[in-house]
């Protein structure tokens, strides 16, 4: 099925947002191992593959490498076996004594790994299977940029030709990390790119739901419970709590990540908040300690989506009853700490356990055999990679 065909045909939709984090990404890649297993097993198909099921696929950052990688069809299973090595590679080296006063870490590595995986495929291939987007930042404007592969958004004249690999890296170049990604954006000019993670969106879900609603995106997809759901995978939270003497002892330079931090972590309890308040959402969580968890509260007349969203607490008590009582917790926050992803990745695989249910995805959003797409073969879409 071609992807504007997919993008526009009516129906159910599904999409999955994946949150930026660095490393942590490996939490995420638990989730989505047990997901994709549970929809195996649903469809009774091994070979079935997460970009079968979802119409959207959207990161930011680390959340940009693994969506990527499911968008062309990578289980959830391989691009965890790919982790691994990944990080070691990025996250081992560090740029030159004179350079790192601007970056970390040389972004050679990245860009390597990057090729071996999409080559130089455009946001236009063939290769992807399913709705695709990426946030990054623009940070010579200061706009945020969602790319993504409708044939009939406003400027895919322009981002059709991006390639996958760029845009990705762009995404993923967080200040002081990586160098600013530089590409031509079209019409003659020249856009530097920094990581989505340092806009509203490091957690995409709300990118997303715009993204799929907004009538200027041209995807114009219906809302309601049983008709848009957006299953968002986080990349680990942890309650904050610094002393005081520490906190007014700030010099300046700690102030200037601190502040970040802040905002990034204000902007994704935002985002899953208002979600909440859109939905009646089987995985609501407590906001704070005021708001609670929403249960009782809808913006609306009717549910605006059905909202799912998965993140593992990285505190001492969630962590002993998954089976971690000997991690000290603040080891695993450092997102550049590429020893941590094995780690990480059994966190997530354990915590998904627990959390993913099969009664969180409805049979309203199952995979349907009578679709009004002409010539739409269920059966041989699903098994499209068996041999015959």
């Amino acid at each position: 099925m071609e992807i504007s065909e997919r993008l526009k045909s009516t129906g159910s939709k599904r999409i999955l947002a994946l949150d930026g984090g660095g490393i942590r990404g490996a939490i995420t890649l638990g989730y989505l191992e047990q997901m994709e297993k549970m929809l195996q097993k649903r469809y009774n198909n091994t070979n079935f593959r997460l970009c079968d099921y979802f119409d959207l696929i959207g990161g930011t950052s680390t959340g940009a490498i693994i969506a990527g990688g499911l968008a062309i069809g990578m289980s959830a299973t391989e691009i965890k076996d790919l982790y691994k090595e990944l990080g070691e590679k990025i996250f081992s080296r560090k740029a030159s004594i004179f350079k790192r006063l601007s970056f970390k870490f040389q972004i050679r590595a990245l860009e390597k790994e990057l090729k071996k995986i999409f080559g130089d495929m455009t946001m236009s291939s063939d290769k992807l299977k399913t709705g695709f987007c990426v946030v990054t930042k623009r940070a010579d404007t200061g706009s945020t940029w969602p790319i993504f592969n409708h044939p009939e958004s406003k400027y895919y004249k322009y981002t059709k030709d991006y390639l996958v690999r760029q845009v990705i890296r762009a995404s993923t170049a967080a200040p002081t990390y990586f160098k600013p990604e530089v590409i031509n954006i079209g019409n003659n000019q020249i856009g530097a790119f920094v990581d989505g993670g340092v806009s509203l969106h490091n957690n995409p879900s709300m990118q997303l739901f715009l993204l799929a609603t907004l009538k200027s995106f041209k995807l114009n997809w219906e809302t309601g419970a049983d008709k848009l759901m957006i299953v968002s995978v986080g990349t680990g939270f942890w309650e904050t709590k610094e002393e005081i003497d520490k906190v007014t002892d700030n010099r300046l330079w700690d102030w200037a990540g601190g502040v970040i931090n802040m905002l990034m972590r204000d902007a994704s309890i935002g985002n899953e908040m208002m979600l909440q308040y859109f939905s009646k959402s089987p995985t609501s969580r407590i906001i704070d300690r005021e708001m609670g968890n929403l249960k009782d509260d809808l913006i609306t007349e009717k549910p605006l989506l059905h909202y799912l969203r998965y993140n593992a607490i990285l505190e001492k008590d969630p962590l002993t009853k998954l089976g971690f009582k000997n991690i000290n917790p603040s080891d695993l926050y450092e997102m550049s700490e590429a020893k941590n992803c094995h780690t990480l990745t059994c966190i997530g695989e354990e915590a998904a356990k627990v959390d993913i249910k099969s009664a969180h995805f409805p049979k309203a959003f199952d995979l349907k055999k009578n679709t009004p797409l002409d010539n739409f073969d269920l059966e041989g879409f699903l098994n499209r990679d068996k041999i015959v």
